[in-house]
């Protein structure tokens, strides 16, 4: 039986190309195998052969979506592969969506089999996980040793055309995809020893397990608005013309805080958005449609608010992962509470 033919996908850090700096390379066609290729290969046992390997920068293929998405299927299809493998991508938030994006587009294109890996938190598994087999991983590359053994179990699997089983017993993120087993007991009794099993609050398996949501209690109203001290913090990726701090348009790994004192309207000339996913038109002509500065500053002049703050704070949320997220807010949340702000706007797109 001849070896299944792989085609693997990697950013420009996997290939050791570099970080960030090298973000931007396009799509580029290696023969063979490169970087967490090795690993694959060897998993693989003799059964599958990874024969070409397509690297490409993370900025370059998010912020060039259709091209580079065009150009690496004309890679792909080239080697005539019997199956498709990114990543693993873990919690890089713009490799996730690279990842899963790629995938979904080999897959129906090529009429051929593919899987990615990633950490649950990273955007791309929420936005592709009910289109194709992502297996879960953990948060960083650190965890690259028991990735690839279930990336290549499931990979292999695929690559037969073989029955998948389900999350549990694969490995991969769940899809929401329900499907009719027969099982011994009849559900009135299984549903019986459940509830058994949570009065006497011992563990037990649900068979419809719900969405879980955090639950953040409101703070406490403004006592008076009137002296308040008034911060602007926003996901709408508003930045100071040029993008000083080069904040990704997607996937954000990085927040700007910057520094408004005596501004008091944000012009066409002086500020824009990086954000990328929505036509960014009007936010270019006038940021304060955005990051509403202008407004504020009459207020502030009005009496209505005590003070704006002199520094705010900005990211991009296209894509942007919970875990990043709620890193970002960890940090410059001290730094406004240090500062004495009272309360926080928080702007969107």
């Amino acid at each position: 039986m001849s070896k299944i033919r792989v085609v693997h996908y990697i950013n420009q850090f996997f290939a050791g190309i570099g970080g960030e700096e090298k973000a931007d390379i396009p799509p580029e066609l290696r023969e063979g195998v490169v970087g967490p290729g090795m690993a694959l290969n060897k998993a693989f046992k003799g059964e599958a052969e990874i024969v070409a390997t397509v690297i490409c920068g993370d900025s370059y293929f998010n912020e060039n979506l259709e091209e580079a998405k065009e150009k690496v299927l004309g890679m792909v299809k080239k080697y005539n592969p019997d199956l498709f493998i990114a990543g693993p991508a873990f919690n890089a938030g713009r490799y996730g969506a690279a990842c899963g994006t790629i995938c979904k587009a080999v897959e129906e294109s090529l009429e051929i089999p593919v899987v990615t890996a990633m950490y649950v938190e990273n955007p791309g598994a929420d936005m592709y996980k009910k289109d194709i087999y992502i297996v879960s991983t953990g948060n960083s590359a650190a965890t690259m040793r028991k990735a690839i053994p279930a990336l290549s179990k499931l990979a292999l699997k695929l690559g037969k055309n073989e029955e998948i089983g389900s999350p549990e017993e694969e490995g991969y993120i769940p899809r929401g995809v329900r499907k009719n087993i027969f099982l011994d007991k009849r559900g009135s009794a299984r549903a019986v020893e459940m509830m058994i099993k949570k009065l006497k609050g011992e563990e037990f398996p649900t068979e419809y397990p719900m969405p879980d949501f955090d639950n953040v209690d409101p703070n406490p109203a403004v006592k008076d608005i009137s002296k308040a001290k008034i911060a602007l913090v926003t996901s709408g990726g508003i930045v100071p013309k040029g993008n000083p701090d080069h904040i990704e348009a997607s996937s954000a790994s990085k927040y700007g805080k910057y520094d408004i004192d005596g501004v008091t309207n944000l012009t066409e000339e002086t500020y824009e958005t990086a954000h990328g996913g929505y036509d960014p038109v009007y936010a270019n002509e006038d940021a304060d449609r955005v990051l509403p500065v202008d407004v504020l500053r009459d207020m502030e002049k009005e009496g209505v608010i005590g003070q704006l703050h002199r520094y705010f704070y900005t990211t991009v949320g296209n894509g942007t992962s919970v875990a990043n997220s709620k890193k970002f807010a960890a940090e410059f949340s001290k730094e406004l509470k240090s500062d004495g702000v009272d309360a926080v706007i928080l702007t969107s797109t």
